[in-house]
Formats: structure tokens, sequence, C-alpha cells
């Protein structure tokens, strides 16, 4: 199986440079590897100590930085390698300063993984969540490097726990310690032989807790949010938007403001959308020539503020819970202590089921269901305010993750 997967990697790499002309993200994908051996051998030389820490892709990523920012401040004269598999995580992070070198990591040959070593010679490799390549798991092992998997999940419908999974299996071997988010991954584990586990909880709640501490005044939204109940929609998809579309047109007061930041934020899809709502609307592009006080919804036509927007918000619908993959990213709204909506598809994810069980977070599955909860929350400010602290309780009682870590490394 292992010879097959190596022949399976090259004709994927192969396939992939074929696909370029005709696909954007792919070209990021192909194009963007290209540059990472390049880059890794400009910064990093034989005398440093190296620190490389895998993420797929930006979620990943967020729930590594906390460990990255910790290390940074306790190792500062060891360098910090932080690799993508996805465009989506590297494009956003490229220029990310908590590492000394952001790269694509190349795609798994046993070719790449030994030039990787070879340049890198990591004396730590952190993989956070999942992702686990063969050949570069097989050249840490090789090396002897410590090897360690942060916010892990593992599943039963996973290779490692089935019958053919044995060489998959194997690479796990590699990992000197597993930091799990729940005890059902540590079950899973502990069957297939491996020992080596701690229930550690997930990094992620360590770094959202710290979005309290940041900055988070923005002066066009306070301008435009002007004292009014406002519920923010984030990372919302087509079906979302038709709910939330129906809502403001059809039912919201005149009292009730709405910021809605799309997913997809191609212009056409945009226009779609302001062109769809009969209320007044500005575009986060329109905001400067804008009475925003005066606008009753605003539309984020851009990436990288959706963070601070929430802090605004008495009120989050978090989309992507009509979608295959499932719900977005409901931590960020919870930590500013503020309920959440969502749509139906949203069990793979521990938090927002525990979450939803806690009467923080709260499921809609069509237009008479969000209309009469969005109603109940903007008329009775207890309901609203009681489920909003049920979040923000959930996110501080799952702090400290990243300390479980980082005892274990010193």
């Amino acid at each position: 199986m292992y010879y097959l997967y190596n022949i399976v990697v090259y004709i994927v790499g192969l396939i992939l440079k074929l696909i370029v002309p005709f696909n954007k993200k792919i070209e990021l994908f192909v194009n963007g590897r290209k540059e990472s051996f390049l880059k890794l051998s400009s910064k990093i030389s034989k005398k440093d100590q190296v620190i490389w820490i895998h993420s797929a892709s930006l979620g990943e990523f967020e729930q590594g930085r906390p460990i990255v920012e910790k290390l940074r401040e306790i190792y500062p004269s060891k360098k910090i390698v932080v690799t993508f598999f996805s465009p989506s995580g590297y494009e956003i992070r490229k220029d990310y300063n908590g590492a000394d070198v952001v790269c694509y990591l190349p795609l798994d040959s046993i070719y790449n993984a030994k030039k990787f070593m070879n340049i890198v010679q990591p004396e730590l490799a952190i993989f956070v969540k999942y992702e686990f390549w063969p050949n570069f798991l097989n050249e840490l092992k090789k090396r002897e490097v410590k090897t360690i998997l942060v916010s892990g999940i593992f599943r039963e419908s996973q290779a490692f726990f089935k019958w053919y999974g044995g060489w998959m299996r194997k690479s796990l071997q590699t990992f000197s310690h597993f930091f799990v988010q729940e005890p059902a991954s540590k079950k899973l584990l502990n069957t297939a032989g491996f020992k080596n586990v701690t229930v550690s909880g997930d990094t992620r709640f360590d770094r959202v807790s710290e979005i309290l501490k940041q900055d988070n005044n923005l002066a066009y939204i306070s301008k435009f949010k002007n004292n009014c109940y406002t519920l923010v929609a984030g990372s919302t998809w087509k079906e979302d938007e038709d709910l939330l579309v129906n809502y403001i047109n059809n039912e919201a007061s005149e009292k009730e403001k709405f910021i809605i930041a799309p997913h997809n934020i191609k212009t056409e899809d945009i226009t779609h959308l302001k062109n769809s709502i009969k209320k007044t609307v500005v575009l986060f592009s329109e905001k400067d020539n804008s009475d925003l006080k005066n606008v009753q919804v605003f539309i984020v036509d851009t990436i990288g503020i959706l963070t601070k927007i929430y802090s605004y918000a008495d009120v989050a619908y978090i989309g992507g819970g009509y979608t295959k993959s499932g719900v977005h990213n409901v931590l960020e709204p919870a930590t500013f202590g503020i309920p959440i909506v969502i749509g139906p598809n949203y069990s793979k994810f521990n938090e927002v089921v525990e979450l939803v069980d806690n009467e923080a977070c709260f499921v809609v599955d069509n237009s008479k269901k969000i209309t009469v909860l969005l109603k109940e929350f903007f008329q009775e400010d207890e309901k609203r305010k009681k489920a909003g602290r049920r979040a923000g309780d959930y996110v501080k009682s799952k702090i400290g993750a990243t300390n479980t870590l980082l005892k274990y490394l010193r």
C-alpha cells in the first residue's frame, strides 16, 4: 500500500500541473509550492535551531497560533517555520510575523520529504489537529525528531482504525505524544496500541479568548451601529442569506440593524445580495461616502475584519449550516458573550453541539423558526443576555490546552 501511495502522489502532482490553467485555487496550490524550498533555503541555515508547525488550512493555523506565539516567547532565539497545505490558509497568513518562514508544505513525496528535512532540520515538529503525511512522518521518525499532535481528533472512519490501514497506523508511531480534544479520540488511539495520549482540549479556546484583549474598535462600525441592536451574520452562504434577507425585508423592525459578512465576496454575488435587500444598504467598499448611522444593513465585501465586528453584535448568525461541510467558526462570536444562531448541519463539531446543549447556540432550518427566534432576541433582552453569558462562560471553561502542551515540552 505504501508503494501504491507514492505512485498516486506522483500522478496527482502531474495532474495538478495540467489543471493549473483552468483553476485559480490549483494555480495557487502548485505555483506556491515552487517557492517553498527557495524560501526555506534563504532563511534557514545549518546552525539554526528550528521548530516546525504544520497546519492544513486557516482554521487549523488559528488553533496552533497560541502555541506558536508562546514558543516564540519562550524560545526567542529559535526559528519557527509554519507550513500550510491549503491556499485558503497560506494566502491569508503568508505575511504572519510570528514565524520566520511561512510557506506551503511540498507534496508528500519521498524526495520532497528528504529535501525539506535536510533544509529545515527541525528539532521539534508540531502537527495541528490532523494532516498525516506518511513520507514526512517517516522522515521525522528516521531522524528521531520529537513530533507531537495538538488539538487532535480521531474518528472510527479514519484509515488508521480499518483492517487495511496498518501502513497508515504505522505512520502514527512517529508521534512522541498525542494531545487530543476529547476522550473518544484517546480511546480510539488506545485501542490501536497508542498509550502516549493526553486529553488536553482544544487550543482554539485559548486563541479566541485572546481576542478579548486586542483592540476591536472599528470607528465606521461604531458609527453604523449608533447604539442600536445589531445582528452580525458571519461567513454566510446563499441559503443563509435567503433566510436573513426574508427576515430583513418582511419582519425586521426599523430599530434592528444588520451586518452581513458573506463567505464568498465575488462582486456579482455581493451585488445580488445588495439588490435583494429592500432596506437601506451600504457596502464596506462604499462606507466612506455614506451616512452610516442612517443605514440599516452593512455588507462586508472584504476579509480580515469579521472577528472585530463580532464585538459589536447583540446576536450572531454563523453561516455554513446548510452546506455539506457544515457551520463555520462559532467560537469567535461566543467569546464575546453573545447568543449564536446557526443552520442544521453542525453535528460533527463538538463545540457547536455543546453550545447547542448549553442553550447558547440555537438551530433554525426554515424562515418561520428564524423569524420567531430573532424577534424573541430583539424583544426580550434578558433571554438574549442569558444565552450570551452561557456562550461566554462556555469558552472560559475550555481554556488551558496550550499550557498543557507547554508543560510537556518543558
